[in-house]
């Protein structure tokens, strides 16, 4: 039976290969704080389940995700306090898909995008339709990726090409997606979430004890930035007036004058 998270805009079907859906295809399952929050407890829920050997993440109606939700940020970033809450909820469902004991693959199809790809990039791999488009855009916006965020691009493109992506918050198809790492692999005409099923129900035949020391050494090898003056720095951007125009400009529909 098919579980409901986050007001019902995630939903959880479990089985050996257990499908995470991001729900809201009405905002092209753009994330609220409410689906942020609820992360932890959906890994918890699947890393004391021992029936699921590996879990597949996608979006509903043609999305993987637009990103977290706009309409939310004059009350989450509404002060410090509210921002560093917003921002430490983020990190904590990020990081709860990246620990969780199971292999994580990211289903994608149209947009994946800032809040969105932080998801795609926390899970172990990423299996995309041809037509998914990618881009990380806080530079529209006048705030910065988190340093988790950007250490997991690092290690899917590298140092030169995530400033690429992070400076010009272009958007990226999925060949080019593909040619520099961001994806794994372009699904064929199964579509994303079958060619991820199918690889998924063959990892659910080898050892999870293997799978799980697998997935804990290979993260170990790259682990997430503690500098907390890196924090700092990405933190002081939400209270700047660059961001309070780039919000004013997205709310407007026209381009931020920063």
């Amino acid at each position: 039976m098919t579980e409901s998270y986050a007001e019902g805009r995630l939903t959880l079907a479990p089985g050996a290969v257990a499908v995470l859906t991001l729900d809201a295809p009405a905002t092209k399952n753009a994330i609220t704080l409410a689906m942020w929050q609820a992360l932890p407890q959906i890994a918890a829920r699947i890393a004391d389940d021992a029936a699921i050997r590996a879990v597949i993440v996608t979006g509903a109606g043609g999305a993987f995700s637009a990103g977290a939700d706009i309409s939310e940020f004059e009350t989450v970033y509404a002060d410090e306090g509210a921002a560093r809450a917003y921002n430490a909820a983020v990190r904590a469902g990020q990081q709860a898909l990246r620990d969780l004991p199971r292999p994580v693959i990211a289903a994608i199809e149209g947009a994946c995008v800032g809040g969105g790809c932080g998801i795609a990039l926390s899970c172990d791999l990423r299996f995309a339709a041809p037509g998914a488009i990618f881009a990380i855009t806080p530079a529209r916006l006048g705030i910065a990726y988190s340093p988790a965020d950007t250490m997991s691009l690092i290690e899917k493109v590298g140092p030169a090409r995530a400033k690429d992506i992070l400076f010009s918050a272009r958007k990226l198809a999925a060949d080019e997606a593909l040619a520099i790492g961001l994806i794994d692999r372009i699904a064929g005409e199964e579509g994303p979430l079958a060619a991820a099923r199918a690889y998924a129900e063959g990892l659910a035949e080898v050892s999870p004890a293997s799978l799980a020391a697998t997935k804990a050494i290979v993260n170990g090898l790259s682990p997430m930035p503690s500098d907390p003056g890196l924090h700092a720095i990405f933190e002081a951007v939400f209270a700047g007036s660059d961001f309070a125009e780039g919000r004013r400009a997205f709310a407007e529909r026209r381009k931020p004058r920063f």
